[in-house]
């Protein structure tokens, strides 16, 4: 078995930033973390210098790799996330496993080059047009387990069930039968012939509950039994009014009523909660998956991320929509909305922000041995620079607050070498692959908006 061994000028290990670490590798796990050896010791020869400070690997815990699609093309005039939808819808429909399976992988490459080693994939896109099933009815979830093995990083794959268009039980319609399975059953029987790899894990998401009616979430409690589970909560005002409507309880009063809280579910977005939901969520372990940069693109509001902490919710970072694909500054965001809303600073230290990037995000993905630099994790190593004009000057143990994802510079996947100064080893233009993929996207978007735009003046 081959040895790769890497001498970091600064690494951040489970008990801060240290200085002079080398770092072994073997069979795609940690097998010596040895810190306070400097580059000429003996046990240091032969070692890959890593100047600057070497992270452990970032997870992306909430991801939709197919609104990649929408940045910088949804920002005409005024709106809301509903009207924003819309424009998703439109991308959505253009889609086929091929196409995805591009958009993917270029996706996935923009995410390893910012130093994402893991990404929890929230896929529903799960059929063809008119909900018509492939001959393979994984075919999309899997040109995404194999656009992650493309692009060289890991995936959870959160097969998300989704039912309804909304709180009262509205039938799906349009691109949304796209989403649909009819029942949890069929959902279930489909969800069984996906296997996972090693590089891929399997999961399950329950999309809201809008899309889940409340007698489903009980079904799919029991059909998810071990699995990592997400699922969107409250992420809109309207929202938790139509629940309050339906049902007479908020959103997370009603799955703490169905069973879908505890410590293998994280709960995205948790915007717009009550102090009793956040108390139903921490007692129960549930975790949070916050996702700054989409909440402040979509106007969704500003999640209390420090209360939700404090009462007990492990706090996990998404990029979501991909409006940024960049896990510093969805950390930074955290703590900057906090300040925002409360008038004061120092919500979060910089190390529980590398924690919600890191170990816990990989936690809430099932990867349970990942995200720290330690003997026996998986051999996942993200190394920033420290002589950028964003991070220049400054503590490593800040690197949270400065650096950008443009300051990566070297990314170890299980121990394989993803990008190498700056580049990545696959895709080496990743600007020039998300183009072309992109590029065949817009023309059919286009025409599935001019579709529902014809249909809807039909009606």
């Amino acid at each position: 078995m081959s040895v790769m061994r890497y001498h970091c000028e600064h690494a951040w290990l489970p008990s801060g930033v240290a200085d002079d670490v080398v770092v072994e590798i073997a069979g795609g796990r940690f097998v010596v973390v040895r810190p306070r050896t400097p580059v000429d010791a003996p046990e240091a020869a032969g070692a890959m210098r890593l100047p600057g400070l070497t992270l452990p690997g970032l997870a992306n815990a909430h991801s939709h790799a197919f609104h990649r699609a929408l940045r910088g093309r949804t920002q005409r005039g005024r709106g809301t996330f509903w009207t924003w939808r819309e424009q998703m819808y439109a991308v959505a429909g253009a889609l086929d496993p091929d196409s995805y399976h591009a958009l993917a992988v270029a996706v996935y490459a923009e995410m390893a080059r910012a130093g994402i080693t893991c990404v929890g994939e929230f896929h529903y896109l799960h059929h063809g047009p008119g909900g018509v099933r492939y001959a393979d009815p994984n075919a999309m979830g899997e040109a995404l387990i194999a656009a992650a093995a493309d692009a060289g990083i890991r995936i959870t794959l959160l097969d998300t069930l989704y039912l309804t268009a909304g709180v009262d039980g509205r039938a799906l319609e349009g691109v949304q039968l796209r989403f649909g399975d009819g029942s949890v059953d069929a959902w279930s029987n489909r969800l069984d012939r996906l296997r996972p790899r090693p590089h891929a894990r399997i999961g399950a998401a329950a999309h809201s509950v809008r899309a889940v009616p409340a007698e489903a979430l009980t079904a799919f409690v029991a059909r998810t039994d071990g699995l990592p589970t997400h699922v969107h909560l409250s992420e809109q005002r309207a929202e938790n009014e139509a629940c309050l409507a339906v049902h007479g309880r908020t959103p997370t009063e009603l799955l703490a009523d169905r069973g879908l809280l505890g410590g293998r579910v994280t709960a995205v977005h948790a915007t717009h909660l009550t102090d009793t939901d956040r108390t139903e969520l921490g007692d129960s372990g549930t975790g949070v998956c916050f996702c700054p940069t989409t909440e402040r693109d979509l106007a969704d509001g500003i999640g209390h991320a420090r209360a939700l902490v404090d009462a007990g919710s492990p706090l996990s970072l998404g990029s979501d929509s991909h409006a940024v694909i960049d896990l510093f500054e969805e950390a930074r965001g955290v703590e900057m909305h906090e300040r925002l809303h409360t008038e004061h600073r120092g919500h979060f230290t910089g190390a529980e922000l590398m924690s919600a990037a890191t170990a816990a995000g990989h936690a809430a993905l099932g990867w349970s041995h990942a995200g720290a630099i330690a003997v026996g994790g998986r051999a996942d190593l993200v190394t920033v620079a420290l002589d950028s004009p964003r991070t220049a000057g400054c503590d490593p143990a800040a690197i949270g607050f400065v650096a950008t994802a443009a300051d990566v510079r070297h990314v170890v996947v299980d121990g394989r070498v993803v990008v190498r100064d700056g580049v990545h080893i696959a895709v080496p233009d990743v600007g020039a692959a998300l183009q072309g993929a992109l590029g065949k996207i817009s023309a059919g978007a286009s025409e599935t908006a001019d579709s529902r735009r014809v249909g809807a003046a039909a009606r």
